[in-house]
């Protein structure tokens, strides 16, 4: 394995289970010392057993800002900078237009960007100069969805977050990208639907893949990497959809 972020440090919020697990996987596989949150103690407890030695778990919810700042006062007690930041803790369900709630609202819109905001925000005293933060979007960003609206709307939000933001933060040499799966076999995504129509949603949205496959969280965990490798220097303000092609043709 390419060591090629040997001595950096990395926070992945929402690091125990999907993407960000892979994710955390795959930057401790590349050198980098982790530190993943969660908001259950077993699933962070597991992710720590398959990520290594080098993971830290933090229980924290990234909505909750005195939560964010205790996991950053952690991580500058024990290693002092960040050098990574992916601010991937989100998710979301579906709800038609007509049956949207406060509480749906609040929820998502809590989470996805209200809690990226402030996670991004709260880092900068910590974030290295030269830093990589990387953002959870998706292709929803871009595309209508029945039923999803609210998860789609907090998503572009997050999108034009990495470009505004990588403006902010120009002068330290901060780049700020955003990756954005298509559908990837994870347990938010069989969460969507009851136990009997999971199949069923996984092999539609298959379907509507050019590859014709539903992305594995290694996929993403690797695009995450890339970005926040020197490999990707030039790289900044973009969005790296992860998709297959299924958002591009």
């Amino acid at each position: 394995m390419n060591k090629q972020l040997e001595g950096k440090v990395a926070l992945v919020t929402g690091g125990s289970s999907g993407i960000g697990l892979a994710a955390a996987t795959e930057l401790a596989a590349q050198g980098a010392r982790v530190f993943i949150t969660g908001r259950r103690q077993a699933e962070l407890d597991a992710a720590v057993d398959q990520i290594g030695s080098c993971a830290t778990a933090l229980k924290a919810d990234a909505s909750v800002l005195t939560d964010l700042d205790a996991v950053y006062a952690r991580i500058a007690k024990t290693a002092g900078r960040l050098d990574i930041l992916f601010a991937n803790a989100g998710g979301g369900d579906m709800m038609p237009l007509g049956a949207i709630t406060e509480e749906h609202f609040d929820r998502i819109f809590g989470t996805n960007v209200r809690g990226v905001l402030f996670t991004v925000q709260k880092a900068l005293p910590l974030l290295s100069n030269g830093a990589s933060v990387i953002l959870t979007s998706s292709t929803t960003s871009i595309q209508g969805t029945a039923n999803f609206s609210v998860y789609s709307a907090s998503k572009a939000a997050v999108r034009n977050f990495a470009r505004s933001w990588a403006l902010d933060l120009k002068d330290r040499g901060i780049r700020v990208n955003a990756v954005s799966p298509g559908p990837i076999r994870t347990p938010g995504l069989g969460g969507l639907v009851p136990d009997e129509a999971r199949q069923g949603l996984f092999d539609f949205l298959a379907s509507q893949v050019p590859l014709g496959r539903l992305g594995e969280p290694d996929e993403i965990g690797k695009a995450v990497a890339f970005l926040a490798s020197d490999a990707a220097s030039f790289v900044n303000g973009i969005e790296l959809f992860v998709d297959g092609g299924m958002a591009q043709v």
